[in-house]
């Protein structure tokens, strides 16, 4: 882990303590908001003190940056140790538990003595929690599904966690003498929401050699398997890596068998023993021969079929569609134009309007839409009527004196519990962009969550639903709603749904991207970003809409700038 990570995962944990201590809630957003300027810092936290600039990050004053150095310094924290000794570190884990709040924490730690997960089970399975303010057998039931959910996810790494990771340690082992076409492979390649370790392969003159150098890097806690053929670590965060290493001639075979599921192997070693070939990673065989493996577009025309991506490789009708030349031809991340789902200062977003614009020309966009939040979304200080006013002339000043970007003027309106929209028509016929959204009210019945969505969809000036199903990977179950009439009716009234960037979010998923795409509905690929550096998480979005089978065509977000406003502008009921 760099010190950027190793900084702001400690204060998020001072924070986390401090909420469950009921310390002064300033100083725990100070952590808070320091921890998450930290992770966005697109510079090593080291060269801040070489300028001496610590102060400058959002968040972090004189107090914090004096912490900073002093775990640069040392390698720890004073306050973090004296806390550490007054709230278990298991303690804190149980936060990750959806439905378990600090406040809720804090009172079972301090009347129930619940210091671990099996503390909480004990405590949740007695008649006497429910003397304790607060709880009542919903809550008790919300709880408990939660540490189902935690259960479920525990060793399972979210995409925007682990691949940046993957890439740090890529770059490591390019770096060892005698290795080259160092590449990600396994789970991460096929950009799966979740994995369960990370995998990476690379030829190497000396394998004993590279998986030694392997070992004996800094983010290696231990190793725990090794042999001619790789090695298998436990980074410091507790994730496993594991290292294949070949020779240039199985490279090709190597990298589609580590890049695929098993349920897609077993289907192409099918297929090809009807031929009377043999396919493993080392290479592809007839008679006794290997007649392919040093490319891995060789290791599919072997058995008469065209390289499938690897997003695509998970035994989902790919190879069906490879036989009958029928694989599309899926969107990529230089087919994105512009970002439709942004956040600013005005709302809860950490750049202004004129940073987030900047931001978008470095990445060589067309376009981007500042959509803040409504009025409802108060926790995002959403804006009124007024503020929505003032932010408008803001716009369109910044738009019309940058070059080489438009800046569309947008908002992600609540959908209210009626299916209603949380600004008038008469201000949302306004806005160049409006992506719908619920996110309130989560515990609906289908039935009545799912009108109140048709019904958002029906009003003429929306042109998305925003993260369609409110899920949050490993923490937040999405809302029950009828998916198949969400589609339908976004065919009918032509609304685009979202494919929701954010790593915690990845929202539609891909299978119901693929729904969607297959009855014809528009996507847009959305960051919903609240910092600059978040427009690159575009690339998880990329990734699951290529597993759900998209195509540039279906990306409204691919269009020009022209084209995207001409859509835009044409009002559907």
């Amino acid at each position: 882990m760099n010190k950027n990570n190793e900084i702001a995962k400690v204060f998020g944990c001072i924070a986390d303590m401090l909420s469950i201590l009921d310390e002064n809630p300033f100083r725990i957003r100070s952590y808070r908001t320091a921890a998450l300027n930290i992770l966005e810092l697109n510079e090593e936290i080291e060269r801040r003190i070489e300028k001496d600039d610590l102060a400058k990050i959002p968040g972090v004053g004189k107090d914090l940056a004096n912490k900073i150095r002093e775990h640069i310094e040392t390698g720890n924290i004073k306050e973090y140790e004296k806390l550490r000794d007054k709230v278990p570190t298991e303690l804190v884990d149980l936060l990750k538990i959806n439905g378990l709040g600090a406040k809720t924490l804090s009172l079972l730690y301090k009347h129930k003595g619940v210091r671990s997960l099996r503390d909480l089970e004990k405590v949740l399975d007695s008649k006497e929690i429910l003397n304790l303010k607060g709880f009542g057998e919903k809550k008790i039931k919300d709880i408990k599904r939660g540490i189902e959910l935690l259960k479920e996810s525990e060793g399972r790494v979210l995409l925007g966690i682990a691949l940046p990771l993957a890439e740090q340690i890529a770059k490591g082992i390019e770096s060892i003498p005698g290795t080259q076409q160092t590449v990600i492979v396994g789970a991460l390649r096929r950009m799966k929401e979740t994995v369960s370790d990370i995998d990476i392969l690379t030829i190497a003159d000396d394998a004993e050699k590279t998986a030694k150098s392997f070992t004996e890097m800094s983010f290696v806690r231990e190793a725990i398997a090794s042999g001619s053929a790789g090695v298998s670590i436990i980074t410091g965060d507790g994730v496993q890596v594991n290292l294949h290493v070949c020779n240039p001639d199985s490279y090709g075979a190597a990298l589609q068998y580590f890049s695929s599921s098993h349920a897609h192997n077993a289907r192409i070693r099918t297929l090809a023993a009807k031929e009377g070939i043999r396919i493993n990673e080392h290479g592809v065989y007839q008679d006794g021969k290997i007649i392919a493996g040093k490319f891995e577009k060789d290791v599919y025309k072997a058995i008469g079929l065209p390289i499938i991506a690897p997003e695509l490789r998970e035994d989902r009708g790919e190879i069906e569609a490879a036989i009958k030349d029928r694989l599309p031809n899926l969107v990529k991340l230089n087919d994105i134009k512009g970002d439709l789902h942004t956040h600013s200062a005005w709302s809860d977003g950490k750049a202004t309007i004129e940073e987030m614009a900047m931001s978008a020309i470095e990445r060589g966009y067309e376009y981007i839409a500042i959509t803040d939040h409504s009025p409802s979304s108060r926790i995002a200080n959403g804006l009124s009527a007024q503020r929505l006013y003032e932010k408008r002339k803001e716009l369109k000043s910044i738009d019309k004196r940058l070059d080489g970007i438009k800046i569309f003027m947008g908002s992600e309106v609540d959908i209210r519990s009626d299916g209603t929209l949380d600004y008038p028509d008469e201000i949302l016929k306004e806005l160049d962009v409006v992506i719908a959204s619920v996110h309130s009210g989560f515990k609906m019945d289908k039935d009545a969550m799912t009108e109140r969505i048709v019904r958002a969809l029906k009003n003429p000036y929306v042109h998305a639903l925003g993260h369609p199903t409110g899920r949050l990977i490993n923490r937040r179950e999405p809302y029950m709603v009828d998916m198949d009439r969400v589609i339908e009716t976004a065919l009918k009234h032509r609304k685009a749904l979202e494919i929701n960037s954010s790593y915690k979010r990845l929202d539609l998923k891909d299978l119901h991207v693929r729904k969607a795409i297959e009855a014809g509905v528009k996507i847009i690929i959305s960051t919903d970003s609240h910092y600059p550096n978040q427009l690159d998480f575009m690339k998880y979005g990329v990734g699951t809409a290529r597993r759900g089978w998209v195509e540039k065509k279906s990306v409204l977000n691919t269009l020009e700038l022209d084209e995207l406003s001409n859509w835009l502008k044409a009002k559907y009921v």
